[in-house]
């Protein structure tokens, strides 16, 4: 997880969006976890026996796998096998339960707190597993459920879980691994090995929680609910229009952001504007979370952008360069937001 990301005075929802966006995963667990937690909202203190939890986390599990067969890297798992077998009706719930107990468990909840090299400062459970068989939610994940960026969470846990399956399923190196960006649902897509468009997941689902939540521009508060009055538009930084101007790479990931609606297209708002310099080097710090992130986001930056953190940044200023030379527009007529709260990235 960049230092960046959980920088000056770092909140709850950072730890847990470090947790879920920026670890190395090598199977799907840790996504069915943060999911089964979020979904039983326990209270502080409560003891989750691995008995409860693992209906809950072993349903997420099979779900997926209707949609997606490889869930992590290795060729074989008892555990996965036997959601399979249960998709399949093979075996009934109460069999699976007992697979889920005895084997779904070993690698996840140990390793949930680790991104990096070693945890996250905060825990949101205590594993109690040897003396209680379950596990002991703690003050943090209670208060975690208390914030305004709780409504999120659990669709950037989807959003991310469904990005990394789509690598692992789609089979080719991950140098070519690449997202693209639908205007029309407003969705990201992949192509598969026989050149086939697969829908991956919402746009705003997938950038939100590297964004923290918050608008691009003003910092105000977002939910990516789509029936709350805070959800917000997906923006281009550098606007669409420009792709008539022969702009070709506007529509890629590296130039799309989430905006309140006051900031994208309210009386003052940017419009098809260009912005300002300064906020080129938030655009930047917003790319390079997505490329700690790993793949397949990190692949398709990387091939939007380039290989290192000086060629992007140069990347993104000579677009500027270039888009005002072709608007012919001076710096005094370049848009600047009103923030409304302390930046937050």
């Amino acid at each position: 997880m960049p230092i960046s990301f959980v920088s000056k005075e770092p909140q709850l929802e950072d730890y847990w969006r470090g947790i879920i966006l920026f670890g190395r995963n090598v199977a799907s667990y840790k996504f069915a976890l943060a999911k089964s937690l979020l979904e039983l909202q326990p209270k502080s203190g409560e003891l989750i026996k691995l008995g409860d939890l693992a209906p809950i986390y072993s349903r997420h599990l099979s779900e997926h796998i209707k949609n997606s067969d490889k869930q992590g890297t290795s060729n074989s798992s008892k555990f996965l096998d036997g959601c399979r077998k249960y998709n399949s009706g093979e075996i009934n719930q109460d069999e699976l339960t007992e697979l889920t107990i005895r084997y779904g468990f070993n690698n996840v909840i140990d390793a949930f707190h680790v991104v990096g090299s070693g945890e996250v400062p905060k825990r949101f459970y205590i594993d109690e597993r040897k003396v209680n068989n379950g596990i002991r939610i703690t003050d943090e994940f209670t208060n975690l459920l208390n914030r305004q960026q709780s409504v999120n969470l659990p669709q950037e846990v989807e959003a991310r879980w469904r990005l990394v399956e789509t690598a692992w399923e789609l089979g080719v190196p991950r140098s070519i691994v690449s997202i693209d960006y639908d205007s029309d649902s407003q969705s990201l897509f992949a192509i598969d090995n026989r050149s086939r468009r697969k829908s991956v997941t919402g746009s705003r689902d997938a950038l939100n929680g590297y964004q923290k939540g918050k608008c691009f521009y003003c910092f105000s508060d977002i939910h990516i609910d789509s029936k709350s009055v805070l959800c917000p538009d997906v923006d281009h930084f550098f606007p669409h229009t420009l792709k008539q101007q022969g702009f070709s790479t506007i529509d890629g990931v590296w130039n799309l952001v989430l905006s309140c609606r006051d900031c994208n297209r309210g009386i003052g708002g940017k419009s098809d504007r260009i912005p300002i310099i300064r906020l080129l080097g938030r655009l930047h710090r917003r790319n390079e979370f997505l490329i700690s992130s790993h793949h397949p986001l990190r692949e398709t930056l990387i091939q939007q952008t380039g290989a290192s953190e000086t060629q992007r940044s140069a990347f993104l200023n000579d677009f500027h360069n270039k888009a005002r030379a072709v608007r012919a527009v001076s710096v005094i007529d370049l848009w600047e937001p009103k923030e409304k709260d302390t930046p937050f990235f």
